[in-house]
């Protein structure tokens, strides 16, 4: 199963030269699952810490358009997330593609306000829950950006049977950090995780600096985007995935039940 991750540029719209040049370098790949970048289409919202309806409604259209796009590319399955109405401002939408039809996945739930930033002040969390999107082939976790940092996501969703986290991103260009969590995500969990970012300047206090990554199920580092290859693939090899969620730490039996965990998959010690 061959999965592509990718650096998509701020502000991209699904028309016009760009686009056409991601399109048929992701057509090349030929993927089997895509996973693109934190809402991918459109201007980053959260540099402003001023909630503004139009440019809200500017990127709910620019996202309408560009889910339709992804459709076109024909590819069995795409991950990805949008902004949608949520009461008085938005939400942040994770979903996914199945052969072209659209299935809610998650919404985020973490949520930083700091310059550059402000996701408080234009989000909010609708639908509450981290659980498993199960397709034909393919069981997969949603951690959306800043929830790669909070790992005990990733053990639940192994716990529900995941193979694969995603964690579309918008960060910056210090990115150690992020590999680390993500590295860690897929400790705890056997699973692959794969996480593809955004790439530009928005301004001088606000450049995100790309680099998708992926690691294997054991936590090691696979591969990674860049300025000269912002399009990468590999294959999953699931029973990778299944052998790896047998080993340590991925055996260890939890000792409490945790909101984080499914009740069913606890051990409760006397």
């Amino acid at each position: 199963m061959k999965i592509t991750y990718v650096e998509f540029p701020e502000g991209l719209t699904a028309e016009g030269s760009d686009w056409e040049d991601i399109r048929k370098k992701i057509a090349s790949e030929r993927p089997d699952v895509l996973v693109t970048n934190e809402m991918p289409f459109g201007k980053w919202l959260s540099a402003s810490n001023n909630f503004d309806a139009q440019c809200a409604e500017e990127s709910i259209s620019a996202h309408h358009i560009g889910i339709n796009a992804l459709k076109e590319l024909n590819i069995p399955l795409i991950l990805s997330s949008r902004p949608i109405k949520c009461e008085d401002i938005l939400a942040n939408e994770a979903f996914a593609l199945v052969n072209g039809e659209y299935s809610f996945a998650h919404q985020k739930h973490y949520f930083p306000e700091e310059t550059g930033f402000y996701e408080t002040s234009w989000f909010r969390t609708e639908k509450k829950g981290f659980d498993v999107f199960k397709s034909e082939n393919l069981a997969v976790g949603f951690l959306l950006c800043t929830e790669v940092m909070f790992n005990e996501w990733a053990r639940s969703y192994r716990y529900q049977g995941a193979q694969l986290i995603v964690v579309p991103r918008a960060t910056e260009q210090s990115f150690e950090k992020w590999k680390t969590a993500a590295s860690m995500a897929a400790i705890v969990s056997g699973c692959y995780v794969v996480s593809s970012n955004r790439v530009g300047k928005i301004n001088d206090h606000l450049v995100f600096g790309g680099k998708g990554f992926a690691f294997a199920p054991d936590g090691s580092f696979i591969s990674e985007t860049s300025t000269n290859n912002p399009i990468v693939s590999f294959e999953l090899d699931l029973e990778l995935v299944k052998k790896q969620q047998k080993q340590y730490p991925c055996y260890v039996r939890e000792t409490f039940i945790s909101q984080c965990l499914p009740e069913r998959s606890v051990t409760i010690q006397d």
